[in-house]
């Protein structure tokens, strides 16, 4: 079972070798506490109705919203610990990388390109920090970190050395208030791309092997994990009478 509360939408999923056999997902983003135990319950009745044994849970870990990373971190740790289970954590950017892969290779296939497929491009997930700051790293073809996770403010120069070389694919829902700014001929946009359990599930499964993106934990360890927050979180001054 594959889980994702790392930003505006919630969902989670039952994969089995890559395959989604089921998914539960909310795009309105303001009720991941109620929705995602209510879906967990709902997809573990359906694996028991399939006769079905969830054997681990997949955990998109973040940077992301910080309440919503620290509901699926609970249930998440709550789950793994009710029932013996490992917890398959993954970076919520790197699921963002993978899904833009995805599409990409989707389209090439649908549009019948014959000509060799191209492995110099980059790949940047971002997820939005608010203003013009992001959440970004830069992946290569093969889901290689080229540049590591950072917080960033965008402006007019930001990836400019590295688009000179390259051809950059940003993606995730940080990327639509960068497209005003970053206008290098070599910038492209894929729209539509949000981290969901689904495609965490994916990426653990098709990339198991791959440390440097799905870290295992089980045992007593899963207590002392915690959600990649990125960033320390501050409490807002409250606007609510007699709380200042």
């Amino acid at each position: 079972m594959a889980l994702d509360s790392s930003t505006d939408v919630c969902s989670a999923a039952l994969v089995q070798n890559g395959a989604v056999l089921d998914e539960r997902l909310n795009r309105n983003g303001s009720n991941h506490a109620a929705l995602l135990p209510k879906y967990v319950q709902e997809l573990q009745a359906e694996a028991t109705s399939r006769s079905l044994t969830i054997d681990r849970i997949v955990l998109s870990e973040g940077p992301g919203s910080y309440t919503g990373l620290r509901i699926g971190a609970s249930l998440a740790k709550g789950l793994c610990y009710g029932a013996d289970l490992p917890l398959d954590a993954v970076p919520t950017l790197a699921v963002i990388a993978f899904a833009a892969k995805t599409a990409m290779l989707k389209e090439q296939e649908a549009k019948n390109k014959k000509q060799e497929t191209r492995t110099s491009y980059l790949i940047c997930p971002m997820i939005d920090a608010r203003r013009m700051e992001v959440y970004c790293a830069l992946y290569n073809a093969d889901l290689r970190v080229v540049q590591e996770l950072e917080a960033k403010v965008i402006d007019e120069q930001s990836f400019s050395d590295v688009l000179n070389d390259h051809e950059i694919y940003f993606c995730g829902n940080g990327a639509e208030k960068c497209k005003s700014v970053i206008r290098h001929p070599h910038a492209h946009w894929i729209d539509d791309i949000v981290p969901t359990g689904a495609l965490a599930g994916q990426l653990a499964d098709a990339l198991n092997d791959r440390t440097d993106l799905v870290q295992t934990i089980s045992g007593k360890q899963i207590a002392y994990f915690e959600p990649n927050y990125l960033k320390e979180f501050i409490a807002a001054p409250s606007h609510v009478k007699g709380l200042h």
